[in-house]
This record gives C-alpha cells, structure tokens and sequence, in this order.
C-alpha cells in the first residue's frame, strides 16, 4: 500500500509552513494569554487584532497592557516602547546582507513582520541552508504573524467572556521578564548588570516618580556593561577565562550552544593530537 504524502508536489510554501509550524503552534497559548490581558487592559477584539499586527512582539504588548492598567502616561509609555523594540534594529542589521539585493517593498515588508522568534529561525536558516531565500523568510514572518495576531484576537474574544484580576498583568508581565533574563544569563557580567539594573530602576523611578526611571536605568546599566566588557577584551590577554566573562553554571540543556559546539568541532580538527591516540579517543 502506498503511502500518503503530505507534500507530493514539493510546493516550497507547504515546506516553508512546516519548518514554522514548531512556532506558530508555540504562540497559541501565549497569543491567547496576551489578548485576554489586553481585553482587560481595555481592548476589544477589534483593537487587540490591529495592535497585535502593527506591534507584533509579545514582551511590547505585555508592557502594554501594563501600563495601561496602572494610568501610565502616553510620552512614557511610547518611550518605553521605543526602547524595547530598538534591538530590532541590530537583530535586522545581521540580516541584511542576506536580503539587500531585493526589492524595497520586499524589504519594508520583512521589516515590519520581524520579531525575535521568527528572526532566530530565518537566520538559522540562511546561514545552514544555501536554497533559503528572502521569500522563505518573508513567509516565515507571515506565518507567525498569522498566528499571533489569530491567538491575540481569540484570546480577546475569550477575555470578554470572563472578568480578569488586573492584577494579573503585572504578575504576567513579571514572569515574562524574569524567564527571559534568566534564559540571557551566560556569564557574571550579565548577572551582575541585570542585578544593577533594577537597583537603578527602583532609584530612578522613585527619583522620576515616572516609568521613565526604567529607561534610565536600562540605558545606563547598558552603558556600564558595554565599558567594562570593552575593557576586559581590550586588557585582558584571555578574555573568555577573566571572571567576568567567564560562562555560568546552566541547566544541562541549555548549557551547550551552537557556538559552543561549533568551537569544540574547530577545536577538535585543528587542536594537537597526542601521540597514539586520534582525534575521537576520549579516553
């Protein structure tokens, strides 16, 4: 009995849909959570869906949603929003030589569809696969846009079904921000910055009365962490073994990274050899 296919014809879109498919089921139930909190935030359905296709990012309008809950001024809230996101512009700079041979509309488009997830996969895929195009990834984008934006307007749909604590928000929020610096944390300069940065941002917003004492706190604490990273590299004759920049202890699964394995496979063709032994003896 022959068996069915699922892509019989190879069409490259059903492809594309099935290497983001992994994302796009991982952000129902965040997508579902984010438009129940923007409901209670004072959203409908309607608002929910066009923010979360104009925003797209899921930290910005969990910050969103916050500060609406807690009266938060406009000038602070777009400030703070303006920061958040400015780390697309770096994450968009490592990929535009894979893209600056397009069109301007296909470069305004993927632009404006890029989020963290979708960029981690899109440049996993350019820089590992010679057959990825800008197509691809601008499918990719869609797909997860798609997806975020049907899982935002459901769960607005859900939250006007339900009455939700607004304490709740700031819980979520939280959370979501205490995961993300946990899984950036690689070494103790990290630790030790994001240690420094919310002892600013407590100073500055009890200083600023404002939001703004964040901002501040980020900017400066970015600041410091740039000067002394810069410093160790430039001083210090092996960078990788200071304290500072010396790895953490992490969870197994998350202690070992692509460039940690691409670095042990350099490490292995090119590093001496003892004598009768070869390069796979572990013993």
């Amino acid at each position: 009995m022959a068996k069915a296919q699922i892509n019989p014809e190879k069409a490259r879109w059903l492809e594309v849909l099935g290497i983001a498919m992994p994302l796009c089921l991982s952000y129902i139930p965040i997508g579902l959570a984010c438009g129940i909190l923007l409901h209670a935030a004072g959203f409908n359905f309607i608002m929910t869906l066009v923010v979360s296709i104009v925003v797209f990012s899921g930290g910005a309008q969990f910050i969103l949603a916050s500060l609406l809950t807690i009266n938060a001024p406009l000038s602070s809230i777009f400030v703070t929003l303006f920061f958040l996101e400015l780390r697309y512009a770096l994450l968009g700079s490592s990929l535009s030589k894979y893209i600056k041979n397009e069109s301007q509309h296909l470069i305004w488009l993927f632009a404006v569809s890029m989020n963290d997830e979708n960029y981690a996969i899109n440049y996993l895929k350019f820089a590992t696969d010679k057959k990825w195009t800008p197509k691809d990834a601008l499918l990719v984008e869609h797909y997860s846009l798609l997806s975020w934006s049907v899982a935002n307007m459901v769960g607005g749909l859900i939250g006007s079904t339900i009455s939700i604590n607004l304490e709740v928000v700031d819980f979520a929020l939280t959370a979501l921000f205490l995961y993300m610096i946990v899984m950036q944390v690689q070494n103790h300069l990290t630790l030790l910055i994001s240690l420094l940065t919310a002892v600013l941002a407590v100073f500055f917003m009890v200083l600023t009365h404002s939001i703004l004492g964040v901002v501040i706190a980020t900017l400066i604490a970015s600041f410091i962490g740039f000067l002394i990273e810069n410093t160790v590299r430039h001083h210090s004759k092996v960078p990788e073994k200071n304290w500072f920049l010396t790895k953490m202890f992490r969870p197994k699964i998350t202690r070992t990274t692509v460039e940690d394995q691409q670095e042990r496979s350099e490490l292995k063709k090119n590093g001496p050899v003892e004598p009768g032994k070869d390069e796979t003896d572990g013993k």
